[in-house]
């Protein structure tokens, strides 16, 4: 597998998608397969994350400006190339804190914000391949409730609502890099092996252009 990616061009490939969407899970096992270094968003770390959820306006900034620092450190390792490990897979790209910033930051704590982004951008590699996980509210809403993190327990519907709208509106402007946009909503890539080879398989198509749209449903069907 490793050969097809080099074949490719593809080093680095991001998974995205909201909270909920399964993205760590997916980075994990294509990781795996790939044999590729792995780097984890590490939200635990955040003190501010579980406050800002019972307290959005207060500690919005905080929550914010921790995350866009620690993501910003964590990219930095990007800059060199580890022998054993040629590729690396990520569960998020920086670009996407911005996403959450002016869902969730007021004007004047912007202005800070992108004074701070714009230092900090240029040194930051870019992915060569992104994959969008896409699903519904109602999905995410159930993922979260079934891993019942004790930090994600104060989400409510609303808030992961907006961010989904905010995503999808991002991923289709978003021209960065190659994107692969997954229909998962009715996927299981970590537990079902047709639905993960599926999506490797259109991973590693030779044919892929700057945007693909990927419904695994529609596959099922066609193959049926």
């Amino acid at each position: 597998m490793s050969d097809i990616l080099n074949t490719k061009g593809i080093s680095y490939i991001a998974v995205e998608g909201v909270i909920g969407a399964g993205k760590s899970s997916l980075a994990r096992k294509l990781a795996e397969t790939i044999s590729a270094r792995l780097i984890l968003e590490n939200f635990e770390d955040n003190p501010f994350l579980n406050k800002f959820y019972k307290n959005p306006q207060e500690y919005a900034f905080r929550t914010q400006m921790f995350f866009l620092l620690e993501r910003y450190q964590q990219l930095q390792q990007l800059h060199q190339k580890d022998m054993f490990e040629p590729y690396t897979v990520s569960d998020y790209i920086f670009e996407k804190d911005k996403i959450f910033a002016y869902l969730n930051l007021n004007d004047d704590e912007l202005k800070i914000y992108e004074l701070v982004v714009q230092a900090l951008d240029r040194s930051v590699v870019s992915p060569d391949l992104v994959i969008y996980l896409q699903t519904s509210v109602v999905r995410l809403m159930s993922n979260i409730r079934n891993r019942d993190r004790e930090i994600e327990r104060d989400i409510s519907e609303t808030y992961i609502d907006n961010l989904n709208e905010a995503y999808n509106y991002f991923f289709s402007r978003y021209k960065a890099a190659k994107v692969i946009i997954v229909n998962s909503e009715e996927a299981d890539f970590i537990n079902s092996r047709a639905d993960f080879d599926n999506l490797l398989n259109e991973i590693f198509k030779s044919d892929s252009g700057a945007v693909k749209y990927y419904n695994p449903s529609l596959r099922k069907t066609a193959e049926q």
